[in-house]
């Protein structure tokens, strides 16, 4: 015991010091050696009491800031706690047992905050202990004396905390009749206290949210109407009207959100309650909801809504109830109280936020010349001195071009502009501003389309005049220059373009975007040029700005959708800078690897689009023929070698009879191609690892497998010698063996033989992938009828049979239960086969075998091993019988 003191009382100092830079251990240390006690050890060393108190104090002055975390908080009082219970005398003071209560009750409280509830709820059991033996200590003195009576209260005030910390964990627990019986106990002291009225009424209402955010509704109706009825018993020292109102609100919600159409009557006179104890906003708002949920007639609801104006709620809230009678499909009600909240409001300068609320409520009502009234009443009123507030002014903008936007989608540009003409009424003439030079950019689209190109240019020009920094603006400016033919102008906007997109790009909705934003409107810009007849010079210029402004230009060309163009594009390139010309050799090959890597990022955008995938890839690689020769271009050309293999199987998997051949010599092609790149690379030194021969090997095994030729045979030899043999190559080239119209079962054994012995080569073997195999050769190997029936054949297939077991054994419950089953049937209808040849002894021997994977099956083995067992009794003696007959 004296260890234990000297160990506690050197950790205690070590916590204290105030160099120390991690407590983490020493509380951890402090937390085990206490943790470890006997409950009922006594130790009456006055060092453990001191430590009981420096360990308290210490976790005092930490509870200021994040010092400490709230789990070495509770750890600390946890010990401190222990520590002072240890000490405890055989007659202990008053001061004692309070110091014990406060100990115990707060640490309970700590270890509740993190959520340890049984914890909490042993320190929570300690403090109550303390607590009655003090009040008993107490009650057995003279009961008159203030002192006494005084201590008594303080110590049933106490005890109604820590029960309600008690019901506070219980309720944590689910525990929900345990925490009634708590606040029962408290109730009882709440009628010698009733000054604490307040804090019980909270501790119910808190029961009751926490229930309600659970959706634990009668949990939640209990203990709110706990929380009102507590409150309301004593208005004195209750928590006040405004906060039973609150506690009412909650409960009437409740009772919504339960279950409706049942509790209708109570919501209703819950929430009339409330706003009896207290009118507020949300409890007239409530009430309109449970109406409205309660499909009452438009009488009540209508006095509701009047109750709201008389009350002077807010014109927030009353537009929150028109958008309320909107989702609730009561639309003349929502208008009617809509004109009504415009008249009452009709002075107040946020009036502009109703009338914005109109216009898009009729607009969602599909009434367009009701609201174009009222947006054209809005524009007078504009000009008239009842200007809308900025914010609602805003709101109206995005109404507007929302509109005008649909309008655009749908073709129809005339009623677009119309929308966007509203908006433009709002700016001043000559006003500088970002939204309207966008507006103006929108319209000129709408011209565009309108093919009223002077009044396109009319508002890119203002466009240009608010915003002349806008690479959005330049573009329109393009665009009309496209669709006049002006290439002059046109190449004036590009090269604008290209100037504003080495700035920051700005979206359409002014928030910063990514510098692919800038690549994107270039690559459009491209687009709109190809699509138009006689526009190649332009185009051109276009591809130009692009490739030489943006670092993801290829990447953005595969938008344009024009794939085909731009194939051909590429092509004339091949064969231009394949021809002597006035090129410089520097100049050659700089264009030759420009246009190989146009090709090659192309290629990747491809992925949707084998074809032209292909088509790509050995243009890149064609184009790299051109360039001097070095690692970095080997590599490349060995890439698109194979990824034009790759796509060229893909096409011939995709076809719809499988008949393409020309696909499968085009792979071929590129893997002999691709051979003589890699001995080049390879010479040059490459990686053990390197996955090129594996892939080129199973390429070639699929393509010539898929045309029936013989080689195929010398290929899988090819992948057997390689240094390295994955056994998921194996398997892959097993499975495209067997694949229509290949047929080669030799083949797919040796590949799952070798793929086997390799798996069982590894420290741990995969006996999944072994069962397939096993699975498979089994398959192939079993004789399908009478005239497959050989010794030969027996003997492989016998021996794959035990491999199975063998797995089987290894790892009895990993193995798949049906699979056993299906071993088990398989050896036995082998059994049967050879019975009927009255091969009796081959067919004994297969029964037999049946038999053992019995005792491996699972849920399915008592009624398989009853099954197997009559059948195996029954086919012996028949076999004896059959076996003497032949005698």
């Amino acid at each position: 015991m004296e260890e234990f003191i000297s160990t506690v009382k050197c950790l205690t100092e070590n916590l204290q010091q105030k160099d120390l830079t991690d407590c983490d251990e020493v509380i951890e240390k402090l937390f085990s050696e206490v943790s470890g006690l006997d409950s009922f050890l006594k130790i009456p060393d006055p060092q453990i009491q001191e430590c009981a108190v420096q360990l308290w104090n210490w976790a005092v002055t930490k509870n200021v800031g994040n010092t400490i975390t709230a789990i070495q908080k509770a750890k600390v009082r946890h010990v401190a706690c222990n520590l002072l219970y240890c000490f405890e005398s055989d007659s202990p003071t008053e001061g004692a047992f309070r110091k014990q209560i406060l100990m115990a009750s707060k640490a309970g409280r700590a270890w509740l905050n993190c959520k340890n509830f049984q914890m909490a709820d042993h320190f929570l059991r300690l403090a109550v202990k303390s607590l009655e033996t003090l009040y008993r200590q107490l009650t057995s003195r003279a009961n008159d004396e203030p002192d006494i009576l005084s201590s008594k209260a303080d110590v049933e005030k106490d005890l109604l905390r820590i029960l309600s910390c008690q019901a506070e964990s219980a309720i944590a627990q689910g525990n929900n009749q345990e925490a009634i019986v708590f606040i029962e106990r408290c109730k009882d002291i709440l009628l010698r206290l009733p000054n604490e009225t307040a804090y019980l009424s909270v501790v119910c209402y808190n029961f009751g949210i926490e229930a309600y955010n659970l959706t634990k509704f009668e949990d939640s109706v209990f203990w709110l109407s706990q929380s009102y009825d507590i409150g309301k018993a004593n208005m004195k020292y209750g928590p006040g009207s405004e906060a039973l109102a609150k506690v009412l609100r909650l409960l009437a919600t409740c009772y919504l959100e339960w279950d409706c159409e049942k509790f209708q009557e109570k919501a209703l006179n819950t929430v009339s309650l409330a706003n009896k104890e207290c009118v507020t906003p949300f409890g007239l708002h409530l009430k309109i909801r449970i109406l409205l949920r309660c499909r009452a007639p438009d009488s009540p609801v209508r006095a509701g809504l009047n109750e709201m104006l008389e009350s002077k709620v807010s014109l927030d809230m009353c537009l929150n109830t028109v958008r309320l009678l909107m989702s609730e499909n009561r639309e003349v009600l929502a208008f009617e109280y809509l004109k009504t909240v415009c008249q009452h409001f009709e002075s107040s300068p946020s009036l502009g936020t109703a009338l914005v609320l109109h216009i898009e409520l009729l607009l969602q009502r599909g009434k367009v010349l009701l609201s174009r009234q009222k947006i054209e009443d809005v524009i007078t009123g504009h000009y008239t001195g009842k200007q809308l507030a900025p914010e609602a002014l805003t709101s109206l903008h995005i109404i507007l071009w929302d509109q005008a936007s649909k309008h655009y989608e749908d073709d129809n540009y005339s009623e677009a502009l119309q929308w966007y003409d509203y908006s433009l009424s709002f700016f001043k003439a000559g006003q500088m501003d970002q939204n309207l030079s966008k507006l103006q950019r929108n319209r000129a689209s709408c011209f565009l389309k309108l093919k009223q190109l002077e009044k396109a240019k009319e508002a890119a020009k203002e466009a240009e005049r608010s915003d002349p920094d806008s690479i959005f603006t330049q573009f329109i400016v393009y665009k009309i220059a496209v669709q006049e033919s002006n290439a002059e102008k046109a190449a004036e906007a590009l090269s604008a373009m290209a100037l504003l997109s080495k700035n920051p790009v700005f979206s359409e909705d002014r928030l910063l975007a990514s510098q692919t934003a800038a690549s994107n409107l270039l690559s459009l810009a491209a687009q709109i040029a190809l699509e138009q007849n006689g526009q190649q010079e332009t185009a051109i210029k276009a591809l130009e700005v692009l490739c030489e402004n943006s670092k993801e230009d290829v990447q953005v060309l595969i938008a344009l959708s024009h794939l085909d163009v731009l194939l051909s594009y590429l092509k004339m390139a091949l064969q231009a800078v394949s021809h002597p010309s006035s090129l410089t050799v520097g100049q050659r090959t700089d264009q030759a690897n420009w246009f190989r890597k146009i090709a090659w990022n192309l290629a990747l955008q491809c992925e949707s689009k084998l074809d032209r995938m292909k088509d790509f890839y050995t243009l890149s690689y064609q184009l790299s023929q051109l360039c001097p020769p070095d690692r970095t271009l080997l590599v490349a050309q060995r890439t698109c070698l194979l990824m034009a293999a790759d796509a060229s199987l893909e096409l011939y998997r995709k076809s719809p009879h499988s008949a393409q051949t020309e696909e499968l010599t085009q792979t071929l092609e590129s893997i002999q191609t691709c051979w003589e790149v890699w001995k080049t690379l390879k010479a040059s030194g490459s990686s053990p690892k390197d996955p090129t021969e594996t892939m080129l090997l199973l390429y070639e095994f699929e393509a010539r497998a898929k045309l029936n030729d013989p080689k195929v045979e010398t290929i899988l030899e090819s992948v057997l010698e390689l240094e390295t043999v994955e056994t998921k190559v194996l398997e892959s080239m097993a499975a495209l063996a067997m694949e229509p119209p290949a047929h080669y079962p030799l083949l797919c054994k040796k590949a799952l033989k070798a793929s086997l012995s390799l798996h069982k080569k590894q420290p741990q073997a995969d006996l999944a992938h072994c069962s397939k195999c096993v699975h498979t050769l089994i398959k192939l190997s079993l004789p399908r009828g009478v005239s497959e029936v050989g010794p030969q054949v027996l003997h492989e297939v016998w021996d794959y049979f035990q491999e199975a077991l063998s797995i089987i054994a290894a790892a009895p419950d990993a193995f798949a239960e049906m699979e056993t089953v299906w071993l088990l049937t398989h050896a036995w209808n082998t059994g049967i086969l050879l019975y009927n040849l009255t091969q009796y002894t081959e067919a004994e021997k297969w029964f037999g075998l049946a038999m053992k994977f019995v005792q491996y099956l699972g849920s399915l083995q008592e009624s398989y091993a009853k099954q197997m067992s009559g059948r195996y009794s029954e086919v012996l003696d028949r076999l004896d019988t059959a076996k003497r007959s032949c005698y």
